[in-house]
């Protein structure tokens, strides 16, 4: 590592909610301007600063000193006190002012401002208020520093430092030193890993049972980020004792303490036996909560339809201009008696027909039909496919994203008489649970989805978990429709969902135009990476007439590795777009007619996560970028690229709700972590006309026998059992 000293020139870019800054450093010796990037907060030009990192080379900048510490020093000398405190640091000490307190404190100024700021009283038209204002100046603006300079000493990211002086204000570092254990409970992403380490590293004597449960809180909150909603007792009371050298008899202490209070909540489950479930006691409230509303639902008659079901079922097919299926007519006569209900199917087999054919009857019947589903690309694509318009499940539920609170609720629920909501298998707990709280009780609810796609990001197993309770009327489609049936897609979709090898041809066979479902084999990374390259760039568009850019997806497993999102987007962008105009935020480099991808729901923009658009115009002089999401310009502002990455290839997980012309999936053996039958079937299912996997046989045999899929702690089954039993 090595230290710079010198004084803040100019700054270019700072970012005040991670201090992420960008700017040129003015150095004494040897006497030079350089750039440095990292995290510095409340950073103003004339600071002197020491900064500790590396020389980096970035590809279209050149030489730049990333640092990973950075302490702000305090001006030696009356010259030098003068200019700083007329930097504009301090607001309201203009030259004259500034005179007068050097002129009675000397260099003793800058202790007086931060130690003793009742003796600025003491100067011409400084009064008490006054003096009070510049001494909180002052603690705002080296607070943080001092904040950020301790955790860096301790191994904490910079990025968390704001956040800390946010929660604590100018006793942040009392606080953190008194008690660093608070850090994990109070400031999310920390951990107790990090809390634990400062504690050892101040020599703090803990309170042993304080310790553990901090540490049990710390592995709850680890769980759910891991899409558990609870963990299992003897599992973590295993964990907690070996990792962390807490003795078992003090933890199952620290465990009842925390359940006495009312933090956590610890249930007995039948299965497995002896075992108990430990909750954060927001889980358990969500999960009880849906199982409740459920049950709630279950209990209420629905009135009988006004007319009879056959006469309603042949004028959906009039207006529609279509034939039902038996089973798909069966579907429709049997749902209209429910008040809750699911409809499951696989690709091929009509859930989209019966969307759009149970929401035209209602319309004959004269009931208000909602349409929602997860996300706004879902949303879009149910909007489209059925002729009617759709909500995010969010939207629907008015989510204030400012205040983070839900406009729907019991006391002003959802007007609708018939509430549709797709992709169920997408939905977490949480969001379960706002939505049936805004659910009335004369409403019917409709989950469409398939439970054999990945779970949801957040916690929870909803569908699944649904579909086991045995408690909620399920109707499963089992028929893949004729012209279904003549889709490779489809027919190895369902092979794959079976454990079986899907038929696939060699990209380098003779044209065979009816062939939609590709394997070319590679075995290293490296030459993985370079086929998927050469297919976005050449064969896909030469050989189907795709668009590189909006008719080919890449997916990948992973965000990490040669194959991971990360490393694809670059060499597809390098592949893809040759347009000049570029614009560089942190490692992040974006182009006009890049492909990229938002990464959260931002409800100011309407813009939502994982919704794909197009960079269509880069505004150099004011750091603005515009991207066309579907037809409509978004601007973004250079800290708000943040919210964005490039979109040529994305995960998996973050393609859900979607559907592309053609999808190119790596399958090798270095996502070994990650080869799931589902991941794989998840995949598959996104693409309409062509599928390509790229990699190696044995991978793909790998991902074909892995069907555990990622074995989540969830008990919403056992509620709705014990709820309806």
């Amino acid at each position: 590592m090595i230290s710079l000293e010198g004084t803040l020139e100019h700054i270019t870019f700072h970012n005040e909610e991670n201090h992420y800054t960008i700017g040129r450093l003015k150095t004494g010796f040897p006497k030079t301007t350089v750039t440095i990037v990292g995290h510095l907060p409340s950073a103003l030009a004339g600071e002197t600063v020491k900064l500790t990192g590396q020389w980096t080379t970035h590809h279209r900048y050149g030489q730049q000193f990333r640092f990973d510490t950075a302490e702000i020093l305090l001006p030696a000398g009356v010259d030098g006190i003068r200019t700083y405190m007329t930097s504009g640091i301090l607001s309201g000490i203009g030259p004259s002012t500034a005179d007068k307190i050097i002129s009675r404190f000397g260099e003793t100024t800058l202790s007086v401002i931060e130690e003793s700021p009742e003796k600025l009283t003491e100067i011409d038209g400084i009064g008490e208020k006054k003096a009070a204002l510049i001494h909180s100046q002052w603690q705002a603006h080296h607070g943080l520093t001092s904040v950020m300079k301790f955790l860096q000493e301790n191994g904490v990211k910079p990025v968390f430092s704001g956040k800390i002086v946010k929660a604590y204000g100018p006793s942040a570092l009392d606080i953190i030193r008194n008690d660093p254990y608070q850090l994990a409970n109070d400031i999310p992403g920390i951990g107790f890993a990090a809390a634990d380490r400062i504690a050892q590293n101040l020599g703090i004597e803990t309170n042993v049972f304080d310790r553990a449960q901090s540490c049990i809180l710390h592995t709850l909150r680890e769980a759910v980020s891991e899409g558990h909603v609870f963990v299992p007792e003897k599992a973590m009371l295993e964990r907690i004792s070996t990792l962390y050298e807490i003795d078992l008899p003090t933890v199952e202490d620290s465990l009842e303490d925390l359940s006495n209070a009312g933090d956590i909540v610890i249930q007995a489950f039948p299965e497995p036996a002896g075992d108990r479930a430990v909750y954060l006691k927001p889980m358990w409230q969500a999960e009880h909560s849906i199982a409740g509303r459920i049950a709630a639902l279950l209990s209420v008659p629905v009135a009988p339809l006004p007319k009879p079901v056959k006469q309603v079922l042949a004028e959906v097919e009039d207006q529609l201009i279509i034939a039902l299926s038996p089973e798909q007519q069966t579907v429709l006569e049997t749902v209209t008696a429910c008040r809750i209900s699911i409809i499951t199917g696989g690709p091929g087999t009509g859930k989209t027909t019966l969307i759009k054919s149970i929401t035209e009857m209602n319309r004959i019947l004269g009931r208000r039909v909602c349409l929602a589903a997860p996300t706004g690309r879902a949303a879009r694509r149910l909007a489209e496919v059925t002729g009617h318009k759709a909500h995010t499940i969010h939207k629907l539920l008015e989510y204030n994203f400012h205040d983070q609170v839900f406009g729907k609720d019991p006391d002003d629920p959802i007007d609708a008489d018939i509430i549709i909501v797709d992709e169920v298998s997408m939905v977490d707990t949480l969001l379960m649970h706002h939505f049936m709280r805004a659910i009335p009780f004369n409403a019917s609810v409709i989950m469409v989805g398939d439970a054999h796609q990945l779970p949801p990001v957040g916690p929870g197993n909803i569908l699944s978990d649904m579909i086991a309770s045995e408690t909620v009327p399920v109707f499963y489609l089992n028929t893949i429709f004729r012209q279904a049936r003549q889709s490779p897609i489809i027919v190895n979709a369902h092979l794959v969902r079976n454990g079986e090898f899907p038929q696939m041809h060699k990209m380098n066979a003779p044209f065979d135009e009816s062939a939609e479902f590709y394997f070319i084999e590679q075995q290293t990374p490296e030459n993985v990476v370079s086929s998927i390259v050469d297919l976005c760039a050449e064969k896909l568009p030469d050989r189907f007439g795709l668009h590189p850019i909006d008719d080919i997806q890449v997916l990948s497993p992973m965000h990490k590795g040669l194959a991971g999102t990360i490393n694809l987007n670059r060499q597809l962008q390098a592949a893809l777009n040759s347009h000049p105009d570029t614009l560089s935020f942190g490692s992040k480099r974006f182009k006009v007619d890049d492909k990229v991808m938002h990464l959260k729901n931002n409800y100011q923009k309407d813009v939502f996560n994982g919704d794909i658009g197009i960079i269509t115009g880069l505004d150099k002089a004011d750091n603005l970028m515009h991207v066309n999401f579907y037809g409509r310009d978004v601007e973004y502002s250079l800290e708000e690229t943040e919210e964005l990455a490039l979109g040529y290839a994305i995960s998996v997980h973050k393609s859900q709700g979607s559907e592309y012309p053609a999808v190119v999936l790596p399958v090798i053996t270095h996502h070994y972590i990650m080869l799931q039958r589902n991941l794989l079937y998840t995949a598959i299912t996104r693409a309409r006309k062509y599928v390509v996997l790229v990699g190696t046989k044995k991978a793909l045999g790998i991902a074909l026998k892995n069907n555990k899929p990622q074995l989540r702690c969830s008990g919403l089954s056992h509620h709705l059992s014990a709820m309806t039993g």
